[in-house]
C-alpha cells in the first residue's frame, strides 16, 4: 500500500522518527490508524449510549427511546 500525505504531515511524521518514540515512519501511521480507530469506537459508544436514553430537557428525567428518534440530530 502507498499513501500519499501533505508536506506538513510528511513533515510530522519525520519529526516523530527523529525524536527517537518511533523507529520507522510505518509505525508513526500504524500508531496514528489505532488513535483513529479508538475515537471512531469511543464515538460509536456514545451514540449507543444516546439512543438508549434521552433526557427530557424540561422534567430532567430520563427516558428510553430509539436510536433512530436520536441519531438524526447527531453527529454525522
Amino acid at each position: 500500500m502507498n499513501v500519499s500525505l501533505t508536506p506538513e504531515l510528511e513533515e510530522l511524521v519525520n519529526e516523530k522518527v527523529r525524536s527517537g518514540l518511533y523507529q520507522t515512519a510505518s509505525e508513526v501511521v500504524r500508531e496514528a490508524l489505532r488513535l483513529l480507530k479508538q475515537r471512531d469506537d469511543d464515538v460509536r459508544r456514545a451514540d449507543q449510549r444516546a439512543g438508549l436514553v434521552s433526557i427530557d430537557a424540561t422534567s430532567g428525567r430520563g427516558d428510553r427511546t430509539s436510536r433512530g428518534r436520536v441519531k438524526p440530530g447527531g453527529r454525522r
